[in-house]
């Protein structure tokens, strides 16, 4: 029996949260095309064969100034000491200076670098790839080609990652797929209909709070807030005669339905507050509850 910890970490839209669901064969992480949409730790408990392997998937690694970027960094940078082993994840289009960068790090743990996407190119693309990896062989443990739509190769990564991890007795019971709290999952959720319904900058100025849950036998009560900093933002969330936030709840009570296998009535509300990410204290409190 062997159990353990594995970081996901890599640059911003390689497809760490999309590679984290197909593992585990479900949504636990929000996904997006925008840049840095990840902003907390979510994890996923994967069982295979007779072991535990808990993959957390990590906000991606960037250079930045910003409040907001520079906190979510230095929390994959965290991550990245606080594992067994680390999954470095690179898109087949990443450049190779990622990788370098992330070696720069100095990890003290094993990793293996996966190459992500693969099913969109040709064989002569991925053999190129491989061979510019080729020169820090004596960093990783293992490289592996991968795709999150292509199920045959959740063993082999599955199968190379075990062989990294500590015996050890479970840490989680086996029946979870998640110690993410809830609460966090949701507003990933939410979050992630705003990042689908709304122009390119209002994403970032907006964050989700869930104000309160209400579980029944056969239903949840949810009322969160989605906070921003602008009355134009507010405004464009809400929309012409509140469309576009109705549009916003429908798709994010759809996401929340499918995982807690509830029916969810789901109310949302705006909250104007100036400059809410610039403000590192606010910036904890509001994204991690802090």
């Amino acid at each position: 029996m062997k159990s353990g910890f594995i970081s996901i970490v890599g640059r911003t839209n390689a497809g760490k949260s999309s590679i984290l669901n197909s593992l585990l064969e479900e949504k636990v992480a929000m996904v997006s095309h925008k840049q840095n949409a990840t902003r907390r730790k979510i994890n996923a408990i994967i069982m295979h064969e007779n072991h535990q392997l808990i993959f957390i998937d990590t906000p991606g690694l960037h250079a930045s100034s910003k409040a907001m970027n520079q906190l979510m960094i230095d929390l994959a940078i965290k991550s990245i000491a606080d594992c067994d082993v680390i999954l470095f994840v690179a898109s087949i289009y990443d450049d190779i200076k990622d990788y370098e960068n992330f070696l720069s790090l100095n990890p003290k743990v094993p990793h293996i670098v996966l190459i992500n996407k693969v099913d969109l190119v040709k064989k002569e693309v991925l053999l190129k790839k491989l061979s510019e990896y080729s020169q820090f062989s004596s960093h990783f443990s293992a490289i592996i080609p991968y795709s999150a739509k292509q199920k045959f190769y959740k063993k082999i990564l599955l199968d190379e990652m075990i062989k990294y991890l500590p015996e050890h007795p479970y840490y989680f019971d086996p029946e979870f797929i998640t110690t993410t709290n809830e609460k966090d999952i949701y507003r990933d959720f939410i979050l992630e209909a705003i990042y689908e319904n709304l122009s390119d900058e209002i994403p970032y100025s907006t964050e989700v709070k869930i104000e309160k849950i209400k579980e029944l036998e056969q239903i949840y009560y949810i009322n969160a807030t989605i906070i921003t900093d602008s009355n134009s933002h507010k405004g464009m969330i809400l929309g012409k005669d509140a469309t576009t936030i109705k549009r916003i709840g429908k798709e994010a009570r759809v996401k929340i339905e499918k995982l807690a296998q509830k029916k969810v009535m789901l109310k949302l509300f705006v909250q104007l507050e100036k400059n809410w990410h610039k403000n590192e204290q606010n910036l904890k409190k509001i994204l991690y509850d802090e």
